[in-house]
């Protein structure tokens, strides 16, 4: 084993990786987001209300086959594969580019390809976050492979100067299945077009190839325009105001950064600082334009995260930083600093077993920890079965929730039993499900990891909800949750807002 080439380490890793992925694949429940986006697949549409439509779509032909969560989970462990071998194969491209125009990059001869390529993909192996997304299909799951597609072609454009026109029309199409992915995207656009503007000359300008590269874009997103067109852009709407977030305050910043830290690990930070500090004054102006593929979104997401905003959204942009790491990393190793890269690595991988350990376990409920967010993973499956049971039983209207992060899980493990959220903020729910008919009786569905008041009195307009019945999950011998179940009479439709 210990004359393997990198290039087989490599492989020997993300396998590795891979196979942890299944097996926890197949132990634990959808999360809300992924529940979310099967229901995608299960109601089929141009777009969303929430995102474009490809999480969805990718999804439809295993979604009609099975409803096994590991089975279903194949697809976002089959892009990160992608991704992680696009990782390994844009840093070979990188250190090429570097070797081949002489940019001056380090006083002494840089490590092999593979050493540098195998760096940048330990680097991500070792990061927590990108296991989430390998494990649950998120739009950054799909975003983070097209992301280093486009950075590949840009890296293409640098070393040849030119495109062929089907080098500008894969390079539209991977901008459209972006766009078709998540509105974000935007911003890998922008990346794109940095490097197009950092060429010393502007051949791209007036070329045929750009505008049918433009134009096939245009058209892989035309379903998403569409559909927001004839739904009075809901979708655009709400991803400005929920990009927007609430009161910027400096603290949701540091949090922000510092969760990053946490999620991504030092590794690809240490990395990409070492790379910068040997090349950032000797490396050619196009080379560091490539680093745009992380600059960019990172700093409109810090920036915005002042407001509000989630760790993961930031994904793509560190796989698109992992090649620049992979080889800082890899000069380090060289000159004799292995102690310290090692030690990185180990705390890093450490920190993903235990993070591994306790979603197995169903993490850790007690008095002293108010919050299990791991509690979240386990018996949806069982109180959907037994709602829907309810829901027949009492010839009610369907299942009600107070809140649509509770919906799609219901939804998904109830179906084809209607799920209707009871607040007064539109969203996919009244898309899938119609409104509430006046008069009607309901289920009522209310977990313990996110408890409402009953939806009685002067704060709702149910005439009375009655209990059913109780359940509670266990997992090892404590109690992650709670369910109750009750039935509700006499909908008289949302409340007044004050």
């Amino acid at each position: 084993m210990r004359h393997q080439s990198p290039t087989s380490w490599a492989a020997i890793c993300i396998c590795l990786a891979a196979i942890v992925h299944f097996g926890l694949g197949f132990s634990i429940e959808f999360s809300v987001d992924e529940a979310h986006y099967a229901l995608y697949a299960e109601h089929l549409a141009w777009s969303y209300f929430d995102h474009p439509p490809l999480v969805g779509w990718i999804q439809w032909p295993l979604v009609v086959l099975t409803s096994t969560e590991g089975l279903i989970r194949i697809i976002p462990e089959l892009l990160w594969i992608i991704s992680c071998l696009l990782v390994f194969q844009v840093t070979l491209e990188i250190h090429h580019f570097i070797q081949g125009r002489n940019s001056g990059y380090l006083t002494s001869a840089l490590p092999s390809a593979n050493t540098c390529g195998l760096m940048a993909v330990l680097a991500i192996i070792a990061a927590p976050m990108p296991h989430v997304l390998a494990i649950g299909l998120l739009p950054d799951t799909l975003l983070a492979p097209l992301s280093l597609g486009l950075m590949y072609m840009a890296l293409r454009w640098l070393i040849q100067d030119h495109f062929t026109i089907g080098d500008w029309l894969l390079t539209g199409a991977l901008l459209g299945l972006a766009g078709l992915s998540k509105y974000t995207a935007i911003f890998t656009a922008f990346a794109l077009l940095l490097v197009f503007i950092s060429a010393r000359r502007k051949p791209w300008i007036g070329r045929l190839g750009l505008w049918l590269a433009i134009l096939l874009a245009l058209l892989f997103i035309a379903p998403v325009l569409y559909w927001n067109w004839v739904n009075d852009w809901i979708s655009f709407k709400y991803q400005i105001a929920h990009g927007s977030g609430g009161t910027w305050l400096w603290r949701r910043l540091a949090a922000f950064l510092g969760i990053q830290i946490i999620a991504f690990g030092p590794l690809l930070i240490v990395g990409s600082y070492l790379f910068l500090k040997d090349c950032m004054h000797a490396t050619k102006l196009s080379l560091l334009s490539l680093l745009g593929f992380f600059f960019i979104p990172f700093v409109v997401f810090a920036s915005l995260s002042g407001g509000g905003g989630l760790p993961h959204w930031t994904t793509p942009a560190w796989f698109c930083l992992a090649p620049f790491a992979g080889i800082g990393l890899a000069k380090a190793w060289s000159v004799q600093h292995r102690k310290i890269i090692r030690a990185l690595f180990i705390f890093q991988i450490a920190l993903c077993l235990i993070g591994f350990g306790f979603v197995l376990s169903g993490g850790i409920s007690s008095t002293v920890v108010k919050a299990n967010p791991i509690a979240d993973l386990y018996g949806w499956k069982i109180a959907g079965k037994k709602a829907a049971n309810l829901v027949e039983a009492n010839k009610a209207e369907g299942i009600a929730v107070q809140n649509w992060t509770l919906g799609s899980r219901a939804a998904w493990y109830a179906k084809p039993t209607p799920v209707f959220v009871l607040d007064e903020r539109k969203d996919q729910f009244d898309l899938w499900f119609g409104e509430l008919p006046k008069g009607a009786n309901i289920l009522l569905i209310n977990w313990s990891g996110m408890a409402f008041p009953p939806p009685v009195g002067n704060q709702s307009a149910f005439e009375r909800c009655e209990p059913l019945e109780a359940l509670e999950i266990e997992r090892f011998g404590q109690v992650l949750s709670k369910f109750d179940f009750s039935l509700c009479s006499n909908w008289q439709g949302p409340p007044a807002s004050k």
